[in-house]
């Protein structure tokens, strides 16, 4: 029997895991030392890429109905309307924020997971790991105590912010705290004459506040103390802030969860070392401006999880997975400069900067480009690896995506169990002759690309890999020889 990958950590980061490795037929145990999963909301936002990734994997339809299809943000000085970023212009199929606790995300991934054959092995921690060559001997300690030693062939941490894994391999959490506190509160509101299905930010001289919907009449409210200490609120602390800063008339009640928190800036420069690798809260925490982190972490998952199948399943090299690492670290300080010049705009406490702020969006998110541009970013779709090692091919003279950037190719739900390349082109009897070459890395399905002149090799994760002009198949071929594990017939 082959060795299974174990993951740490079963929260949407370590689901997502367990589920693709699952999906694609790799042996995979997920524990995680709590004895249920989190019957709190938490994370609230998957953006639209996410989206794609869980469509692409075929079990999307279940988030869809079961989340809320949050079309907008607005933005407010107190009861006076600043701007509206419509989310109706996102490049994708999911033109929305899909509103979904993460106690439901969790439900959701664990339920396909059992569809797999897959279950969580619940109060079971991780006491001890050792990697060496060929595997991770790893200490299982279980709910009654017992200890239980297991060889895995690969140890995937995603076991949040306090990392055990992280903390084991001596990798070094760097980064810093930033001088802010924040309350929050998940409370039912009424009286609100803004649109009960998009998400608000209203601004005040003392600080802002901000509503998102969660499901029918229910919020999660969320205001920052600038320097203030932490400290628990209440709902008569929640309620004296909203009308301080709100547009007026809200009433907050029935919280069913109030909470503080602090805002940490920190990140691990290498995601994997041997045969352990980290991943979502392991590896990043940031400002939770955007609503970006449980989507990274995820997207984490999906970038790793192909790599690993065909590693595994012996049909690529093992150098393949040098490239999470580079690519997803990149994508970290991408969203970690988002994150941070959002979190400074939205907490400005200078008066005379606040109106310069106000007036700058007002005119921005006046221009339709600006709301396109802006909304792709926060939508996850600008997401690219351009210096990832394994892009291949020229971009000279021709249109469409470059090596590393997102394309969408059309799935069919029946293959989706295999981490297939796709390719995009027009030549069909070339095309089908690389399909033979290569039957267990490429789909047999030959996409016609959008654009008139070019080849496209598309990753499983749908980036692209390789590009090339009509008829420049040795690219595509040198591409595929040189990840390839070659077998004896």
């Amino acid at each position: 029997m082959s060795k299974p990958v174990l993951v740490i950590g079963a929260g949407p980061v370590g689901l997502t895991m367990a589920v693709e490795l699952a999906r694609y037929g790799v042996p995979v145990r997920i524990v995680d030392k709590l004895p249920t999963r989190t019957m709190q909301s938490r994370a609230l936002a998957i953006w639209p890429r996410t989206l794609e990734l869980l469509q692409a994997a075929g079990y999307v339809e279940a988030f869809i109905a079961n989340g809320l299809h949050a079309k907008a943000l607005g933005i407010y000085w107190g009861n006076k309307p600043l701007a509206r970023i419509p989310f109706k212009t996102i490049s994708s199929c999911f033109k929305y924020v899909l509103m979904l606790p993460q106690s439901e995300t969790e439900r959701l991934l664990e339920e396909y997971l059992k569809t797999l054959g897959g279950t969580v092995e619940r109060e079971t921690e991780l006491t001890d790991f050792v990697d060496k060559k060929d595997g991770v001997f790893c200490t299982l300690t279980h709910k009654e105590g017992e200890s239980e030693t297991l060889e895995a062939a690969w140890l995937i941490g995603c076991d949040g912010a306090h990392s055990f894994v992280r903390s084991q391999l001596g990798l070094a959490f760097e980064g810093n705290t930033l001088p802010v506190s924040f309350v929050l509160a998940d409370v039912h509101v009424s009286g609100l004459s803004i649109p009960s299905d998009e998400p608000a930010l209203f601004w005040h001289h003392d600080g802002a506040v901000m509503l998102f919907p969660i499901s029918q009449g229910r919020y999660r409210v969320i205001a920052d103390l600038g320097l203030a200490p932490l400290h628990m609120p209440n709902l008569e602390k929640m309620q004296a802030i909203m009308d301080q800063r709100g547009p007026g008339g809200i009433t907050l009640s029935d919280p069913v969860w109030l909470s503080d928190f602090g805002v940490n800036e920190r990140k691990v420069r290498e995601y994997r070392k041997g045969r352990v690798f980290l991943a979502g809260d392991a590896v990043h925490i940031h400002s939770p401006a955007g609503g970006q982190g449980m989507n990274m972490g995820m997207q984490d998952a999906f970038n790793l999880a192909w790599k690993l199948a065909l590693v595994e399943q012996q049909k690529v090299k093992p150098f393949l997975l040098d490239s999470y690492s580079i690519e997803r670290s990149a994508v970290a300080r991408q969203i970690f400069s988002d994150s941070r010049r959002m979190t400074k705009v939205v907490l400005l406490k200078s008066r005379q900067l606040q109106r310069v702020r106000n007036f700058i969006v007002k005119s921005i998110f006046s221009i339709p480009m600006a709301c396109h541009k802006i909304a792709n970013r926060l939508a996850g779709i600008t997401i690219s690896y351009p210096d990832s090692p394994l892009n291949a091919g020229s971009t000279c003279g021709r249109c469409g995506p470059r090596p590393g950037q997102r394309l969408i190719v059309r799935h069919d739900s029946q293959d989706s169990h295999v981490p297939h390349f796709s390719l995009m082109a027009r030549d069909d009897v070339k095309a089908q002759n690389m399909i033979l070459r290569y039957p267990y890395l490429l789909k047999s399905k030959i996409c016609s690309p959008s654009h008139k002149n070019g080849i496209w090799l598309v990753r499983p994760d749908g980036y692209v890999a390789a590009t090339a002009r009509d008829g420049e198949w040795t690219v595509i071929e040198e591409f595929l020889s040189n990840i390839v594990v070659e077998h004896d017939c």
